[in-house]
């Protein structure tokens, strides 16, 4: 079912925001600039460090401002602002579990591993243990949080782009995706994580800075009283319970449960997404990989802190009914105020902004799939080791086309489906698979081979089996796959579930391993994580 189409018959006067030609000049214009910024990265793209990790060349501030483009994804922006329009208090709790998150990156992860590992997140897990085995079961979590990633930004691609295009037909969706999917490869394929970065530390400033912009004005026309805002947004939805917490999630006992699983999801989900985890890697020390995250917290806390404005900015001078008829449904929201606020020219910049915001992430997400690939399952498993930095790089390419086209053909299918719990998994199999692994690793002696194992398969496959038996997979309206009906679990996200059994069965798969460990590589580990020692001579080897 296209669902954008359907409400485009049903709203007319509103398939048309602002002027679409005024909108693609932007997006020319953007992706011209950050093109010659890419070719510009990618003369220095000599090895696997250059290409993997930008050469290490970025400081703590760059590449705090690089994390903070890649994780505010177009859900951020646009779909926390349509959550908070809609749903009030119960909108926000998504902005607070993202932030919070990174607290946990920050003490528990991101320091110890930019010591430990070299290029990817496998690198650590394996430091210690049986390589072959942990590194394909590393990269397979990997590519799974990727894909499921990738699909949910290239559906809402199509679904947004379109939205501010003025283009409601499959056909002209499933061309913007092809669009933004080739754009993608071009980027990743030429510039590296160095283009890559680049890309999100433009995007960064721009998106915060069109935040910031929408926040001041929003706040202007109510005399800068939020009260006041807060007030008119409740009048509007004529309903005084928005800003009650339990609009959506406090109607039943399960709803309630549904909000723990999702926070755990996203507030430990965070520590073990790939994408974020590779970028401690491109900067030269761990100090610098502890001041990237603390820069990180600033700008997306900034920006949180105006999706809260804008939301209720939303609800209060356009209203959820007009938001929900809109094309695009909830994720209009953020266009809508743009247009209400400045018209045409602000509704083009925040549609370049939306535009930058997909091929970012899009663009760190496929790097980061294909260094797995390359570095954890060729040149480690396949190549035993003995692959040069080129043919490594050669297959990092390659695997970059393969992923690209799955992708756009992905992003295709899922048009018009419901392709947010495409996000809510992969934070799921992120904090189930990855997270118990790395902390197991960084800080339990005792933890062996088959509990790595165990862990990262249990835990992805836990994730992915409740997903499949929940409702938003199948069985209501609003499901994936309406038209069966296969939900036996009854709460939207496995986290409650998936997380702790990985946990458990990390532990239960290590007092079970009777095989002994190597004590010296535990105790350079343990030396080396908290440290720093001698991790300088392994990654630039």
């Amino acid at each position: 079912m296209d669902q954008l189409s359907i409400l485009a018959q049903g709203a007319a006067e509103s398939t048309q925001v602002g002027n679409p030609l005024v909108n693609i000049g932007i997006f020319i214009a953007f992706v011209g600039i950050t093109l010659v910024i890419v070719l510009r990265a990618s003369k220095n793209n000599k090895t696997a460090a250059d290409y993997y990790a930008g050469g290490r060349s970025f400081t703590g501030t760059q590449n705090g401002t690089a994390i903070a483009g890649d994780y505010l994804s177009a859900a951020s922006f646009l779909g926390i602002v349509g959550a908070i329009a809609i749903n009030g208090y119960d909108g926000f709790l998504y902005s607070i579990g993202f932030l919070v998150a990174w607290l946990v990156a920050l003490l528990l992860v991101a320091e110890l591993l930019r010591n430990t590992g070299k290029f990817t997140m496998a690198d650590v897990l394996s430091f210690r243990l049986k390589q072959r085995p942990v590194r394909i079961a590393a990269a397979i979590s990997t590519l799974a949080v990727c894909v499921f990633y990738l699909l949910a930004q290239m559906a809402g691609a199509g679904a947004l782009v379109s939205l501010l295009l003025g283009i409601d037909e499959k056909l002209g969706q499933s061309l913007v995706i092809v669009i933004v999917g080739a754009l993608m490869i071009l980027y990743v394929l030429v510039g590296g994580m160095k283009g890559t970065t680049w890309v999100q530390i433009i995007k960064a400033c721009l998106l915060i800075a069109g935040a910031l912009i929408m926040t001041v004005w929003t706040l202007a026309m109510f005399g800068f009283n939020f009260s006041e805002l807060l007030g008119k947004a409740a009048e509007v939805a004529g309903n005084p319970e928005l800003l009650n917490p339990g609009l959506q999630y406090g109607k039943s006992e399960a709803s309630k449960l549904d909000f723990i699983s999702l926070a755990l999801a996203l507030v430990l989900g965070t520590a073990g997404l790939p994408h974020v985890l590779m970028r401690f890697y491109t900067v030269p020390t761990a100090k610098e990989a502890r001041k990237s995250v603390v820069w990180a917290i600033w700008l997306i806390g900034a920006f949180y802190l105006f999706t809260l404005v804008l939301g209720f900015g939303a609800g209060a001078l356009i209203g959820p009914d007009r938001i929900k008829a809109a094309p695009g449904g909830v994720n209009s929201a953020a266009p809508l105020l743009a247009y209400e606020l400045g018209g045409t020219v602000l509704l083009g910049l925040i549609s370049a902004v939306a535009f930058a915001t997909i091929l970012a992430v899009v663009a760190g997400l496929t790097i980061t799939a294909a260094a797995s690939f390359a570095h954890d399952v060729y040149a480690s498993v396949i190549a035993k080791g003995k692959s040069t930095p080129e043919k490594e790089m050669k297959v990092a390419r390659r695997t970059v086309l393969v992923i690209g086209i799955f992708a756009i053909a992905g992003g295709i299918g899922a048009q018009g489906q419901n392709v947010a719990f495409l996000v809510a998994l992969a934070f799921a199999v992120a904090a189930s698979a990855n997270l118990p692994t790395i902390l197991y690793s960084l800080f339990w002696k005792g933890f062996k081979t088959r509990g790595a194992l165990w862990s990262m398969y249990g835990g992805l496959g836990s994730a992915l089996i409740l997903i499949i038996l929940s409702p938003v997979f199948s069985g209501s309206e609003t499901s994936m796959i309406p038209s069966i009906d296969l939900s036996v679990f009854p709460l939207a996200n496995p986290g409650i579930i998936s997380i702790p059994l990985a946990f458990f069965l990390g532990w239960l798969g290590s007092v079970t391993d009777k095989g002994t460990e190597d004590v010296t590589k535990q105790a350079e580990m343990e030396v080396r994580s908290l440290t720093g020692v001698g991790a300088e001579k392994a990654v630039n080897h």
